[in-house]
């Protein structure tokens, strides 16, 4: 059985993208930061679904607690499938933004890709088959008011994700992104307002993560693996 890291896991788009790959017989990491109680209780609803999954908790931001974390997945065999979807705003103009904000984004999106994804490219080349995708957003594209250190966080995921599918294509291995934009869940409750998407969104509503779970689960998929260096957005024609 493929094993599959998720991290960001515990959320509402991680936890659908959990179990999409659960059902489809990956043994699914749930990973969590904080809150380990949630990523065990996405595992826990794996497994009373007939699925395999196990959760673990660790900082990505944190590269020596992400490389201890990982070298302990690791003593289990290859993680074949890793999905990057940790992330966090903290959203200011940048005129107003402080130091703090602008790092710590870049910190959680674009350095914790590093961190979580270099220990498990030699384990997954010696398989000859992987399937690395990051998830970014329609921000990363388009911009977005007040979202510079987010937009500028997702987007280098561009960059690394295609630099990434030329260094390890030839070992069966793809690195893919996927861009999100309105998502229904907890991150985007309350900040937009129906008439707002309807102005904004093409398709006139917002995505739910089922939706997104489906791109990333195909992505991840054996019928995929001509699909490399790509950036898919997913936002009702927003971009």
């Amino acid at each position: 059985m493929k094993r599959a890291l998720v991290t960001g896991g515990s959320g509402d788009l991680g936890g659908a993208i959990c179990t999409r790959l659960a059902a489809a017989g990956l043994h699914v990491v749930v990973h969590a930061n904080g809150n380990l109680s949630r990523a065990q209780a996405v595992a826990a609803q794996i497994a009373d679904d007939g699925g395999s999954a196990e959760a673990v908790a660790f900082d990505v931001a944190d590269g020596e607690a992400t490389g201890a974390a990982i070298d302990a997945l690791l003593q289990a065999g290859p993680v074949q499938v890793v999905v990057n979807n940790a992330g966090v705003h903290d959203d200011a103009p940048m005129a107003g933004m402080s130091d703090v904000q602008w790092k710590r984004v870049v910190d959680v999106s674009l350095h914790g890709f590093f961190h979580v994804t270099r220990p498990l490219l030699l384990p997954m080349a010696r398989t000859r088959w992987g399937r690395i995708v990051s998830v970014s957003s329609v921000a990363a594209v388009l911009g977005n008011r007040g979202q510079a250190n987010y937009a500028a966080a997702k987007a280098a995921l561009h960059g690394a994700s295609k630099s990434l599918a030329r260094e390890m294509g030839s070992r069966g291995i793809t690195a893919n992104v996927v861009a999100p934009g309105v998502i229904a869940g907890r991150m985007t409750e309350g900040v937009f307002e129906p008439a707002a998407i309807r102005q904004m969104v093409p398709a006139a509503r917002a995505g739910s993560p089922a939706e997104v779970a489906a791109l990333v689960a195909f992505l991840c998929s054996e019928d995929a693996g001509y699909i490399n260096g790509q950036v898919i957005g997913i936002d009702g024609g927003m971009s």
